[in-house]
This record gives structure tokens, C-alpha cells and sequence, in this order.
């Protein structure tokens, strides 16, 4: 159980308590694995039931909080990424990938997209569509299971890169390659939902190639490194 401030937080010494409780809640959730019951919010934050409720409700009722209907579990809610997105963060992230995707997309003749991971799910916040006359597009804000999906696979373990026919769409090859930060943490995933077709005009195995170099550049670009620099030639 956790009592008083969360772990490598500091209140100051005239804070606002309801303020404390919400935020506790709301970091609880956001680094939570699965959604939370209000008891178990409770539990973790250190605090009672019905001390907690009106916080839940007051942050349910603003957006930031999901609350499943049937089973009355609480995740995170996109209140946060659609906040930061106003914010230089999130667009520092997509300056940083939509050039190289859209050179990606350019080169193998196929879409490409960019995923994070939200509230136990895979949802996507940018999207290059094929130039080819024929390509599959997936839409920006979607939302996929982490579990069936290699997307899902690359954003919540260490592997760097993960080929793997699509569960949900026949015909479909999903090569994904994960985008990491400075520390070396998965922060996004790069996923090109390969279709074989006689407009393909880049083999598999290269566009496999092609994804996890452009993953790496845009690694590099949200790094500062000097890797930024240059676009990786074709192979």
C-alpha cells in the first residue's frame, strides 16, 4: 500500500489535497498494466473508498478517466495525450517521424503508421498513406489490442523489430520497429501493414529492413544524434 506521496514525488508544504488525490490517481493509472477497481485505487494510493469517490467521479465526469460500464474498472483515458498534443512533446515527436515515414512510405511503395501505447491498448497517432494506387491505410486514433498484435509485442517488451501476418486482416503482413528514446526505452512503435500485392515493388524481407532503419532515424532525430542527419540508402 502506498500512503502519503507517491515514490520520487514532493508536495509542497501548502498543497491542495484534493489536488494530491487526483493526481495520485491518475499517475496510479497511467502506469498501471490493466484498469484498476476503486478499491484497488484505493489500496495503492493509500486512501479510503469513499474518500476517493467523488475524485473519481469529478475526474470520470472531465474526461480523464474510462470507466467500463460492466465492470466498473477505471483506465486512463486519452485526456492526456489529446492535452499534450496542444503541447511541443508531442509534436516534437511527430516533427521528428513524419518525414522519415513519409520517405519510408515513398521508397517501399506502402503505408506506414506510428503507435503508442494507452490505457492497455495500441492507438495510433500518425499515419502515412501509400502512394501506390493500392495500399491499406489504418486511421489515426484506432485503437488495437496489445495481446494479438505486433504492434502491441514491440511497445511492451524489449524485442527491436517483429514480422507477423495480421490477425484481424487477411493478406496482411504487419512489420513493426521500435522508435526508442535516449535511454534506450520503446517510446513508440513504426509498423508497415505490408500487402502483397503485384503493386508491390519492394520484396518483404527489404521493407523489413526499410522499417527498422527508419525507426532508428527517427530514434536518432528525437535523440539530437548525428544519425539524424542522413536517411538510410535503400538495400
Amino acid at each position: 500500500m502506498v500512503a502519503g506521496p507517491r515514490p520520487g514525488s514532493t508536495r509542497p508544504e501548502y498543497g491542495v489535497p484534493a489536488l494530491d488525490k487526483a493526481f495520485d490517481v491518475l499517475e496510479l493509472l497511467a502506469e498501471s498494466t490493466r484498469p484498476l477497481s476503486q478499491t484497488e485505487i484505493a489500496e495503492a494510493t493509500g486512501r479510503t473508498v469513499s474518500t476517493l469517490f467523488r475524485v473519481l467521479a469529478t475526474l470520470e465526469a472531465r474526461g480523464w478517466l474510462l470507466r467500463d460500464a460492466d465492470s466498473g474498472l477505471y483506465s486512463f483515458s486519452m485526456a492526456a495525450f489529446d492535452l499534450a498534443h496542444r503541447q511541443p512533446a508531442l509534436r516534437g515527436l511527430l516533427d521528428a517521424a513524419l518525414p522519415p515515414m513519409r520517405a519510408l512510405s515513398e521508397r517501399v511503395q506502402q503505408s506506414c503508421n506510428l503507435s503508442v501505447l494507452d490505457a492497455g491498448a495500441v492507438r495510433v497517432i500518425a499515419q502515412v498513406e501509400s502512394p501506390a494506387d493500392f495500399g491499406y491505410r489504418v486511421r489515426v486514433g484506432a485503437v488495437f489490442p496489445v495481446v494479438s498484435t505486433a504492434s502491441g509485442e514491440v511497445l511492451t517488451t524489449s524485442v527491436g523489430s517483429v514480422r507477423r501476418d495480421d490477425p484481424l486482416q487477411a493478406g496482411i503482413t504487419d512489420l513493426v520497429a521500435a522508435v526508442r528514446d535516449r535511454r534506450g526505452a520503446t517510446r513508440c512503435a513504426l509498423t508497415v501493414p505490408y500487402v502483397a500485392t503485384s503493386f508491390s515493388a519492394m520484396p518483404v524481407d527489404r521493407v523489413m529492413d526499410a522499417a527498422v532503419q527508419t525507426a532508428e532515424l527517427i530514434s536518432a532525430r528525437l535523440s539530437g544524434t548525428s544519425a539524424a542527419t542522413s536517411q538510410p540508402a535503400p538495400r
